[in-house]
C-alpha cells in the first residue's frame, strides 16, 4: 500500500499520469510472466494489475478470457500467482503490483492465509470483481491491516452511496470502468468519461484509473488529461498472443512503450 500511495505522489509531483498495464498471470506461459512484468516496467509501468486466472469471469471479454484459458491450461493457481510476486519482487522492491480477480481463488485458499500470503509476497493491492464495497468491509479491514490496499471499481451506473463507500474504506486508487459491457468492448466516449471523473471527485479522495475501452495513444492521451492513472490490458495481451511466447514480452514492452510516449506528452503540455 505504501508503494502505491509513493508512487502516485511522485506522479503527482512530477506532473505525470500512472501507467498501469494489466497482463495475466501464467500468460502465455508460467515462465513468461516474471520477465514480461519487468519487461513492462522497463517500458514506463508505474504499477502492474496482475490478473488471477478464474473459470468463470463476470466482467473479462474475450481477450482476457483467452489469456485465463491459456494459464489455467498450464494448471495456474492463485498460489502460483503469488509465487510470481515473491519471485518479481526479489529483483524489483519498489513497482507495486496489484493483484485483480475474483473471490472465488481467495475464499478457496482463505482469507485470512491469502492476506498473509500476499504480504509476504510483495503484494500492494488488491481488486476483487465481485465484492462490492458494501460486502468486503471485513475483507478490506483485513488487507489494510497487512498494509495491502483493497481497491474497488465505479462504473457509468454506480450510484452515488457506492462511491462514498468506496471513498471510505478503500485505498490506493479507485478504478473507473470506463464502458458498460466487459473488458476490450465498446468504443470509448472521452467526453463522457471525463464528466463522469469529475462527478466521482466530489465523492471520492482517491487517485482515479480509468481502465476498459482504451486501446491506442490518441485514448490514452485524452484520457491521461484527467485521470490519475491510465489502466490497459485486453491490447497488450493481444500483443502477447500476436506470436511465440518467447517473444511476448518484447512485443508488449515495445508497444506500451508508445503509450508511455503518448501520455507523457500530455503531462509536458500542461506543464
Amino acid at each position: 500500500m505504501k508503494r502505491i500511495d509513493a508512487t502516485f505522489a511522485k506522479l503527482r509531483a512530477d506532473g505525470r499520469t500512472a501507467l498501469i498495464p494489466y497482463v495475466t498471470a501464467g500468460d502465455p506461459s508460467p515462465a513468461v510472466t516474471v520477465p514480461l512484468i519487468h519487461a513492462l516496467v522497463a517500458a514506463g509501468a508505474d504499477a502492474i494489475e496482475l490478473g488471477v486466472p478464474f473459470s468463470d469471469p463476470m466482467a473479462d471479454g474475450p481477450v482476457i478470457q483467452r489469456a485465463s484459458e491459456r494459464s489455467l491450461a498450464q494448471g495456474v493457481g492463485l498460489a502460483d500467482v503469488l509465487g510470481m510476486v515473491t519471485a518479481f519482487r526479489s529483483a524489483d522492491t519498489a513497482t507495486p503490483i496489484v493483484l485483480m480477480g475474483y473471490a472465488n481463488p481467495i475464499e478457496a485458499m482463505g482469507t485470512e492465509f491469502f492476506g498473509d500470503r500476499a504480504r509476504q509476497a510483495g503484494v500492494d493491492g488488491v481488486i476483487v470483481v465481485d465484492y462490492p464495497p458494501e460486502e468486503a468491509r471485513e475483507f478490506a479491514a483485513l488487507l489494510i491491516a497487512r498494509e495491502i490496499a483493497p481497491i474497488f471499481l465505479l462504473s457509468p451506473t454506480t450510484p452515488e452511496a457506492r462511491m462514498i463507500a468506496v471513498g471510505r474504506i478503500g485505498r490506493g486508487y479507485a478504478y473507473y470502468v470506463s464502458l458498460k459491457g466487459v473488458t476490450g468492448a465498446g468504443h470509448l466516449d472521452t467526453s463522457d468519461v471525463i464528466a463522469k471523473l469529475a462527478e466521482i471527485r466530489k465523492r471520492v479522495a482517491l487517485p482515479l484509473g480509468v481502465g476498459f475501452g482504451i486501446r491506442d495513444a490518441a485514448t490514452a492521451q485524452a484520457i491521461a488529461a484527467h485521470a490519475d492513472a491510465i489502466v490497459i490490458g485486453s491490447r497488450i495481451i493481444q500483443e502477447i498472443e500476436a506470436g511465440p511466447a518467447e517473444g511476448a514480452a518484447k512485443r508488449a514492452a515495445a508497444w506500451l512503450a508508445t503509450i508511455r510516449a503518448a501520455v507523457d506528452q500530455v503531462a509536458k503540455r500542461a506543464a
